[in-house]
């Protein structure tokens, strides 16, 4: 879950599926029910069918909350003031040392965490060029960047344009933060 419409969409399916949710954050639902085995597969089949997928092993769970978490970071967290260190904040959230987490994404994912970072700032870059609203600048000071230089150049080689070409075009050329 990455949004604050997929967390409604799941709430509503257990619900609907007669379990009493306790509490339900971006990537997590905790039932007061205990699921026997029927119950989970009901459950997978009621989020395969909206587009989710339960994630039950220690691992995938690990690299499922350092995924919400860099999504909460980027496209969630921005009127924070006080920024933090993100290699601090995963260790901390998920209570093991950053190496751990850095090795276990980067061996199932494929990629690293700094790249999956780049990765959701590209899209919140996209996101906030198609709104308009801000400058390249405001941009760059926003999500961090040192410069609108290494903005321009991340999000050229994720998407093959500059930030300004992809304002003019005024297509929509944004992934869902889950398949990104």
């Amino acid at each position: 879950m990455v949004c604050n419409r997929c967390i409604k969409v799941v709430n509503e399916e257990l619900t609907g599926q007669g379990y009493t949710v306790k509490s339900i954050e971006l990537g997590e639902v905790v039932l007061k029910e205990q699921v026997d085995e029927p119950g989970m597969d009901r459950i997978r089949q009621v989020l395969s069918h909206n587009g989710f997928e339960l994630i039950d092993d220690k691992k995938s769970r690990i690299i499922n909350r350092i995924k919400t978490l860099i999504i909460e970071y980027i496209h969630h967290d921005r009127e924070n003031p006080d920024r933090f260190n993100l290699s601090d904040l995963l260790a901390r959230e998920i209570n093991h040392d950053y190496s751990y987490l850095s090795h276990l994404f980067s061996s199932v994912e494929g990629i690293t965490i700094e790249k999956y970072l780049i990765r959701q700032k590209v899209e919140k870059v996209k996101e906030l060029l198609v709104y308009d609203q801000l400058t390249l600048n405001e941009i760059a000071y926003q999500l961090d960047y040192s410069s609108v230089q290494h903005l321009s150049n991340q999000f050229k080689k994720i998407t093959g344009l500059s930030p300004s070409h992809f304002r003019n075009i005024k297509q929509i050329k944004r992934k869902p933060l889950d398949r990104v």
